[in-house]
């Protein structure tokens, strides 16, 4: 197959098979991207033995990651225009595959945080820079697909990432965890080359420094300040300082981008209201009922239902069979349906199978368990990719890179906000038993609240007109 140059400065537009070829191969490294960040999780305990220290010192690996991609997707934008889009998401797939590498042949804890940071580094650029490949090279009517593709790593990923973790760890050893990346980082590399056309950018204003700093450590201490509550690292206090100067700074930061000529961030997107539905307070709300699922549910059958890690799998493949199975009917449904409705209704479908996991008990019949799990993930995978789409429908050419990076900050902070917020449940409700540890019934709670905020959320998307992004969906109305 030869490459076509195609894009919005090429004479030939697009095929249908061109822009779905191009959307896999950025799902490929995506995939890897995503799954790295699920997949450490389980393997912490082996590593900490490894580098001779206590296993609750390898948080700073997560911590570091985290913090160096939330400083740096700011960046990613301006750096796609400036050097090439293409060019950038190759760097940032050799850069997140040689970390990957020194992680894995790391051997004291200090190596091993350096390499995370640089992991964290090509994390930052390979997700908004990927997003805007697919949205230059996808033509509206193929939006649907594109986004479907690039969307199925985030909902497989945090399902299975945990998973395949312990079963690498057990069989071949924490290093392996790291080591995987290196031949699917290959492929991609090969496949983005190959495939990936080179499109010729206009090249970028001077880089909004004041910008870029205040949005950088805007969002940095915001996420640092939700994952210390999240984990209870630090006290109440530095919390609260974490999250008040977060949100200082990217007020600061908005306020900044409205009155500079030339902004790093050009926030015209959220007059879009498409745009604004899918990743502001609806989106976020959406997102972190979604995101709190692959948080919630191995520590519910683990710690609820006391199962060991394999019956706890064999659960989690349900479900991840559940987000599987959507897909082969994404578009059929937001065609005949519109966005709309398929927000509103799938939203309240989803919301609904959360709060059923409150009723479960280890009495619960395998096969109710099982149904449940596979809605659960049918109307989760729906969801997702009905607000990755809606929210690009109706995006400028001279907006996509602008919007990408808006939308990789914005369902950064929503992933670990649903973290947060689940954690934060499952701890008052421990607290206000007086319980030693977490029981069944603090996990009930939980499911009840991500329930709640996940219906007020759904409900919200009715405020989107009828025929919103109609060109997108092929919904001709009622």
């Amino acid at each position: 197959m030869t490459v076509v140059n195609i894009g919005e400065n090429a004479e030939t537009p697009p095929s249908p098979g061109q822009s779905r070829l191009i959307a896999f191969v950025v799902a490929i490294s995506f995939f890897m991207q995503m799954l790295d960040s699920t997949i450490v999780v389980t393997s912490l305990p082996q590593m900490a033995r490894s580098f001779g220290v206590e296993p609750v010192g390898m948080s700073i690996g997560l911590t570091v990651y985290m913090l160096t991609m939330a400083a740096f997707i700011p960046l990613s934008g301006w750096l796609g225009e400036r050097y090439g889009a293409r060019n950038v998401f190759l760097a940032a797939i050799a850069i997140f595959m040689i970390s990957s590498l020194f992680c894995g042949l790391s051997s004291s804890l200090a190596g091993f945080t350096t390499a995370r940071a640089f992991q964290g580094f090509g994390s930052a650029l390979m997700n908004p820079i990927g997003r805007m490949i697919v949205l230059r090279n996808a033509p509206k009517s193929e939006l649907v697909n594109a986004v479907a593709l690039i969307t199925w790593p985030a909902l497989i990923a945090p399902v299975i990432g945990p998973v395949l973790g312990g079963f690498i760890t057990t069989a071949f050893g924490w290093h392996w965890n790291f080591f995987v990346n290196i031949p699917i980082g290959i492929a991609s590399l090969v496949l983005v080359w190959r495939f990936v056309p080179q499109q010729k950018d206009t090249g970028s204003s001077r880089l909004d420094v004041l910008g870029f700093i205040l949005s950088a450590l805007g969002l940095t201490l915001l996420l640092a300040g939700l994952e210390c509550f999240a984990h209870g690292t630090v006290t109440a206090l530095q919390v609260i300082s974490l999250l008040s100067v977060g949100l200082l700074l990217s007020v600061q930061a908005v306020r900044h981008f409205r009155r500079t000529p030339n902004p790093l961030l050009d926030l015209s997107s959220f007059a879009i209201p498409t745009f604004a539905f899918s990743t502001l307070s609806s989106g976020t709300a959406s997102r972190l009922a979604i995101n709190s699922m692959p948080f919630l549910i191995p520590l519910f059958f683990q710690v609820g239902f006391g199962l060991n890690t394999i019956a706890t799998g064999t659960y989690i493949f349900v479900y991840f069979a559940g987000n599987l199975a959507m897909k082969s009917v994404t578009t059929r449904l937001l065609r005949r349906f519109g966005f709309r409705a398929v927000l509103v209704f799938n939203g309240l479908l989803a919301s609904t199978s959360i709060a059923a996991f409150s009723v479960l008990s280890p009495e619960t019949p395998e096969l109710f368990i099982h149904a449940l799990l596979f809605v659960a993930g049918l109307s989760r995978s729906m969801q997702f990719t009905a607000l990755n789409t809606v929210g690009f429908a109706d995006i400028t050419a001279s907006q996509r890179s602008s919007a990408s990076t808006l939308s990789s900050m914005l369902q950064q902070l929503s992933m670990v906000l649903g973290i947060a917020v689940a954690a934060a449940v499952l701890n008052v409700s421990q607290l206000w038993r007086g319980g030693a540890s977490l029981a069944l019934v603090d996990f009930r709670w939980a499911f009840v609240a991500i329930a709640a905020i996940g219906t007020a959320a759904s409900l919200s998307f009715l405020g989107l007109h009828d025929n919103a992004g109609a060109e997108v969906s092929g919904h001709t109305g009622t």
